[in-house]
């Protein structure tokens, strides 16, 4: 009874297991829009299906290894005399033995009667040798009846007792197949899980900075906004990254620079020694932007150097954990107290080099946002789309002036994937040599 409880168990789960959620693990390309994947599951659904099948499959395990013990039990017990469908077979055998035995001698016994006619002398005693051979065949034909119920009685036995065999085998067959498709299930889902939760990136997810200039003159505080914008089709959860940086330093040197963003509560200051996410955005809807204050002040005392900003968009959604959107790269220069650079346009946006797109690695779920301002609102100027094309995801905008969004207790989004250390890359961007190659690529595009 338990092993048939264990086998409906596993089989049930093995049939209902929605294999066809597996299979259609996301398929969004960069840029890709959301109409491609809106029928597919969602992130999480992904997961729960990852997990009911790895629960599926060690019950389909554990339901396996049990009826492999039935079954051994089972086979052991039925080659044993003492079970009762082996003891009826050696029964039925021996008398369908012994019936044959009582055939042949009937068989004897009609020959010899049969020889006994041939031989008789006188009218009396050949009378009397038929009478006898009338009685050998009657007695050879209740043998041979016998015999063949008997020889049917060890047939039906050892039938029963073969059905016996078979039934424990294909019970455990069963269990086997169940294993073998909760297996399947469970690979699948994995394979689909793992496809979801791969980077990919989105390049109307952008991050643009607005009133950054090109030159900054030592001992001044510049103000400037860093744009984030969803020009994609789907609802995202956004965490801008940022990173300024003054070529030549490295990771843990006192920086020139001093770079903090307001929340709309406080000013946080960024660690300037790698890339880091400020002001998560929970929810962003398509079309919609958010601007996020920072400002930049010069040591009094710094020289003539050159720097460099980094900003973009890491995000995640109902279907994709980790999508990233393209970096932009703002080269910029520092000039010494006192200097009059006159009218200064704004840094120019370029694309960065191979080694600059880079995010930082994060703690995972439950961590605190960096700059240290978990549960506090951002205050962010929004816009709305008034007007929009469904197939670019681009249109015109009214500005309404909102405050929306919060830094949420978890801080970056929990499915971020870390694409490098954030150390690493730090040092990287202080070696001169590097620095210059990124720029004549940046040039060259």
């Amino acid at each position: 009874m338990r092993l048939r409880r264990s086998l409906a168990v596993a089989v049930a789960v093995a049939v209902t297991t929605p294999v066809a959620l597996f299979t259609a693990a996301p398929a969004l390309a960069a840029g890709s829009p959301a109409a491609q994947t809106q029928n597919q599951p969602t992130y999480a659904e992904l997961k729960k299906a990852a997990a009911d099948a790895q629960k599926a499959y060690e019950k389909a395990l554990a339901a396996k290894e049990e009826g492999q013990e039935k079954v051994k039990a089972t086979l052991e017990a039925l080659d044993s005399d003492t079970h009762p469908l082996k003891a009826a077979t050696i029964t039925a055998d021996k008398a369908a033995e012994e019936a044959a035995a009582a055939e042949t001698a009937a068989e004897k016994a009609v020959r010899d009667a049969e020889a006994a006619v041939e031989a008789a002398q006188g009218e009396t005693e050949k009378a009397e040798a038929e009478k006898a051979l009338e009685t050998a065949e009657a007695d050879l034909a209740k043998a041979v009846e016998a015999k063949e119920k008997a020889d049917a009685a060890a047939e039906a036995a050892r039938t029963a007792l073969d059905d016996a065999r078979v039934a424990a085998v294909r019970e455990y067959s069963v269990l086997k197949k169940a294993l073998d498709d909760a297996l399947a299930a469970k690979e699948a889902a994995e394979e689909a899980l793992g496809t979801a939760e791969e980077c990919v990136r989105e390049t109307g997810l952008t991050s643009l900075a607005v009133g950054l200039p090109a030159e900054v003159v030592a001992g001044t505080t510049v103000d400037f906004t860093l744009r984030v914008t969803n020009g994609t089709e789907r609802t995202l959860t956004v965490d801008p990254l940022a990173f300024v940086h003054v070529d030549g330093e490295r990771g843990g040197e006192k920086s020139r620079l001093a770079v903090e963003w307001s929340n709309g509560s406080g000013w946080h200051a960024l660690n300037g020694d790698e890339p880091e996410h400020i002001a998560h955005i929970d929810t962003m809807a398509p079309g919609e932007r958010s601007d996020v204050k920072l400002r930049m002040t010069v040591a009094p005392d710094a020289a003539s150097a050159d720097a460099f900003a980094l900003f973009a968009a890491d995000a995640s959604s109902a279907y994709r954990p980790c999508v990233l959107g393209p970096m932009k790269r703002y080269d910029f220069e520092l000039l010494p107290a006192g200097s009059d650079p006159g009218p200064v346009d704004d840094a120019d946006p370029g694309q960065t080099g191979k080694d600059d797109d880079q995010r930082p690695a994060t703690a995972g779920p439950g961590t605190t946002p960096q700059g240290g301002a978990a549960g506090q609102p951002v205050t962010t100027a929004r816009t709305t789309p008034t007007t929009r094309t469904a197939a670019t995801g681009t249109g015109t905008y009214g500005t309404t002036a909102v405050t929306g969004g919060t830094l949420a207790q978890t801080g970056t989004s929990p499915a971020l994937v870390p694409l490098g250390a954030a150390s690493a890359v730090a040092v990287a961007l202080g070696a001169g040599a590097v620095l210059a190659a990124r720029r004549r690529m940046t040039a060259d595009r």
